[in-house]
């Protein structure tokens, strides 16, 4: 089965991505979708340039969709996408990396149902922890480049995830895998990457907004063979 991936370059998406393709589905694509207003990805802010080196890290194609930040529009333009590209394709189904939030799998699956193609959620219903621990046991490496104000001090963004991490979070009362959009991840290297990327300057910021976030902008950044 030729499946798509709802790409959004952090822990929970590769980690679903890296077990679709362990069991034998063939990737054809990553989409990944731009905020029209800032040209980053959607949530957790990374360059679209970035996220196209993100893929080429992994030697998979990306394509990347500007949407609008109405709900209504979104699911418009995300329906779009996906036919577009099924039948450019000919896909067959989605990979996404939902967790445990009821209202997204059941928009997933709406949406899915609606466009005819099959969604594949490998992480659903798995406990929270679990899942960022297999994704630090397999090998994958991702720091933290966005996390709520109130939630977070700014020395958490940049931080790596690993085990001492996820004890501090844990501590805070908070989903270990930032499900309700606690805090975002950046993947920068993993065992379905071909090449790393190094990132060798970053600014931390403080976007005012409904809600306040610590933004990591990653500036200048190198991609290296294995």
């Amino acid at each position: 089965m030729k499946l798509i991936s709802s790409w959004s370059g952090g822990k929970d998406s590769c980690l679903a991505l890296f077990k679709a393709i362990q069991k034998g589905y063939e990737i054809s694509i990553l989409l990944n979708f731009i905020s029209e207003e800032y040209k980053r990805c959607c949530f957790h802010g990374v360059s679209s340039e970035l996220m196209n080196i993100q893929a080429e890290a992994m030697e998979i194609p990306i394509v990347q969709k500007s949407v609008s930040a109405d709900m209504e529009e979104y699911e418009d333009q995300f329906k779009l996408a996906v036919n577009e590209l099924k039948e450019k394709r000919k896909i067959q189904g989605m990979v996404f990396g939902d967790i445990y939030l009821e209202e997204h799998k059941s928009w997933v699956d709406r949406v899915c149902n609606d466009i005819e193609i099959t969604p594949f959620e490998p992480l659903w219903n798995l406990p929270a922890e679990k899942v960022v621990k297999e994704f630090i046991d397999i090998g994958f490496k991702a720091i933290v480049i966005s996390a709520k104000a109130d939630l977070f001090e700014e020395d958490f963004l940049g931080r790596d995830i690993n085990y001492d991490l996820i004890s501090e979070i844990k501590r805070k009362n908070i989903c270990c895998c930032g499900e309700n959009g606690e805090f975002h991840t950046f993947v920068y290297d993993g065992p379905i990457f071909k090449k790393k990327i190094i990132i060798n300057e970053a600014e931390k910021i403080l976007k005012e907004g409904f809600w306040k976030h610590w933004f990591l902008d990653i500036k200048k950044y190198k991609i290296e063979q294995k």
